[in-house]
């Protein structure tokens, strides 16, 4: 009798070191992707950064044409780490417009849009913008992952537990979501 008390006193303890386990296993799996998101988060201001940096040097050919736009672009300076993603969308519209304005701004002048350098910066900016896209894309696809495990039953009851709520993906503007219209 003693020994199948014994014995069944060791089922549950192995019970509950796999139980533990498995406990650990969720919550580090859940803290690797909270990593990944804050990394990929990061990876969206550095793109932000870098198309920042490079509107402000095609705004830089453009002065010699037209000035007017340097205040706007000063002020989305503030593209930096403490915006939620949110606020990264709204900066990302008004930079939007700003591009926008810029190649305007080259219609208007048709010496500049012949300028060589105004073409590289054109380039760049046609590079920035896929790297920015990539950086949302990484963002989005951990979000997701983080999101699908909290989701999951056990795994989320873990989540849950540890305070985890379900992130936010970084979205387009409505607008953009409209089909583009060509007239010619």
């Amino acid at each position: 009798m003693q020994s199948s008390g014994l014995y069944i006193v060791g089922i549950l303890a192995a019970v509950a070191v796999l139980v533990f386990v498995w406990y650990v296993s969720v919550r580090n799996r859940f803290e690797r992707i909270r990593v990944k998101i804050a990394e990929s988060e990061s990876g969206i201001d550095v793109a932000l950064t870098k198309r920042f940096d490079t509107l402000t040097k095609m705004l830089d050919v453009c002065k010699g044409y037209a000035g007017h736009e340097a205040e706007l672009l000063s002020n989305l300076v503030k593209l930096r780490s403490s915006m939620s993603v949110d606020e990264k969308n709204e900066a990302n519209r008004q930079m939007d417009e700003v591009a926008g304005r810029i190649n305007v701004m080259a219609e208007a002048y048709p010496e500049l849009r012949s300028s060589e350098n105004f073409k590289a910066l054109q380039d760049s900016i046609a590079d920035v913008e896929e790297h920015l896209q990539a950086a949302r894309r990484i963002y989005n696809m951990n979000v997701s992952s983080f999101n699908q495990l909290l989701a999951s039953w056990p795994a989320g009851v873990v989540g849950r537990s540890c305070g985890h709520v379900p992130g936010v993906f970084f979205e387009a503007e409505p607008r953009k979501r409209e089909d583009v219209k060509m007239e010619f």
